[in-house]
């Protein structure tokens, strides 16, 4: 809970307060999920995960998502709703995760943030013998297994159209 005690809380030295805001998305073939594989020099070298990456100044996290998945695996999406988010291991820094559904493409790495890509199955992840990250992994497993909500995105609000997930 936070410390809403106002002799006790300090605010912030700078303002406005910054966060790191990345985006992944979770994108559905069939019953098979894309992965992409770390290239060299990235943090999670060698391990296989969502496509992730960072929203942009003057970016919309949508668009976000929707742009590092095209960067890193070749492939169009289009999101179906809101995951959800996730307080990432560093401080300051936060996911944003969105379900997708493959429109168009065939996985293919971009050789710089990614050395491959590929769709795979649970019994393709189970008999897998390289690295997934393990938060991503987790996450894939629970929407093949169908352990997941999405909030889906709302046209019709007053920002439009910048988009709403209510």
């Amino acid at each position: 809970m936070a410390d809403t005690n106002k002799e006790t809380h300090h605010a912030s030295a700078k303002w406005p307060p910054k966060m790191a805001v990345c985006v992944g998305t979770v994108v559905l073939q069939d019953k098979r999920v894309l992965f992409i594989r770390q290239a060299k020099g990235h943090s999670l070298a060698g391990q296989w995960s969502i496509p992730w990456g960072v929203v942009d100044n003057e970016e919309s996290p949508e668009d976000a998502a929707l742009r590092e998945t095209y960067e890193e695996s070749g492939i169009k999406a289009e999101i179906d709703g809101l995951l959800g988010i996730q307080n990432l291991r560093t401080e300051g820094w936060l996911g944003i995760i969105f379900l997708c559904h493959h429109v168009e493409g065939r996985p293919v790495s971009d050789g710089v943030e990614a050395d491959k890509a590929a769709y795979f199955s649970l019994d393709e992840m189970d008999s897998f013998d390289e690295p997934f990250e393990p938060w991503c992994e987790w996450l894939v497993r629970r929407v093949l297994a169908g352990k997941y909500i999405t909030i889906p995105c709302e046209p019709n609000n007053p920002y439009r159209p910048r988009r709403a997930f209510l």
